[in-house]
């Protein structure tokens, strides 16, 4: 089978000091670009690496009556909309493909637009707003300490100790930061002082893997106890992720909580074959989408062992090459219906 392995290549590493590295913190570095196509390659399929870049569509153009299947883990190159980029040329070009239709990868990347959905479906999400300068007054329902987001990044990029503000000052201090940082608005809402979890999720309809937990009470006291970009990026990567616990020792209440809401959303944001749902919860456990991974970061082990999908995959016992085969079988099923 021929298989086209479309990619983002990470060219600067993330550093919260240098802004402009931040955007391409959801891209993968070339190490594990090279791992994802030597691990296809042993799979026994015929790999077409393509760089999701200005030229992709020229080359999936020449290709496609070559192409079996495309494994999408690419971001887009531009816009708030960029990860509907590549599924929008391969629906346009017939082509098969793992992950999401353009739509949902859409919603998704937006935060604001997941929770609207997630709210109008009574899917437990954080109230929220919208900000771009101090022109824009916060809403009085919203109470500090609050946290402030990029509306419109992944892996944590604009998300650091600095982003749980306790005052006026210190709010519009980040938002102004995300606005010349990102170009795009920041996104307010409260700051959850409760465990954080992330789920993934494999198949048509999903199986939900064994929950993650990050483990935060035991980071240095220099790290603020959520998922920072210092924490995903430093410390996680320094320590191999020694604070990420897979499974999480969680009540069977909550384990069934958090699955519940994670079927829904899968069902409502029209996901397929697989993500990785974000949940924080407040301090009576009750749990909150933070947001949706699609598709998810998924490096190889010996490169980065916290890499969160895989190492969930691992505590079921499915190895990094099993797991980029039932991804290909999942979406390959879905297209044979």
């Amino acid at each position: 089978m021929n298989i086209a392995f479309l990619y983002n290549v990470r060219h600067r590493y993330p550093d919260p000091k240098k802004p402009k590295t931040l955007r391409e913190a959801d891209f993968d570095d070339p190490e594990t670009t090279e791992l994802q196509i030597k691990y296809l390659k042993k799979l026994g399929y015929k790999i077409f690496p393509i760089e999701a870049n200005e030229q992709a569509y020229f080359k999936l153009y020449r290709l496609k009556n070559k192409i079996d299947l495309v494994f999408n883990v690419s971001e887009g190159l531009h816009g708030n909309d960029r990860e509907a980029q590549i599924p929008a040329m391969l629906e346009m070009l017939q082509i098969p493909y793992t992950g999401s239709p353009p739509l949902t990868q859409a919603i998704i990347l937006n935060k604001s637009k997941t929770k609207e959905i997630l709210i109008a479906n009574k899917i437990p999400t954080l109230r929220y707003q919208l900000l771009t300068n101090k022109n824009d007054k916060l809403n009085k329902s919203l109470k500090y300490p609050l946290m402030v987001k990029p509306v419109s990044e992944g892996s944590s990029a604009g998300i650091t100790n600095k982003s749980v503000v306790y005052s006026e000052v210190e709010l519009y201090k980040q938002v102004d930061y995300i606005f010349k940082t990102f170009n795009e608005q920041a996104m307010v809402e409260p700051y959850l002082a409760g465990r954080e979890f992330s789920v993934a999720m494999l198949g048509n309809p999903p199986q939900v893997l064994p929950i993650l937990e990050s483990d935060h009470s035991i980071l240095p006291k220099k790290y603020m106890p959520f998922d920072s970009l210092e924490v995903k990026w430093f410390y996680e990567l320094a320590t191999g992720g020694k604070h990420l616990k897979c499974p999480a020792k969680i009540t069977f209440v909550l384990e069934k909580k958090i699955n519940k809401i994670c079927l829904e959303l899968w069902d409502v944001l029209g996901i397929r074959d697989w993500c990785r749902i974000d949940i924080r919860c407040d301090e009576k456990d009750n749990p909150y989408v933070l947001e949706v991974n699609s598709p998810p970061g998924c490096t190889p082990p010996e490169h980065d062992p916290a890499s969160y999908f895989p190492l969930i995959a691992r505590s079921i016992g499915i190895d990094y090459e099993n797991l980029l085969k039932k991804i290909i079988e999942t979406a390959l099923k879905r297209y044979k219906k």
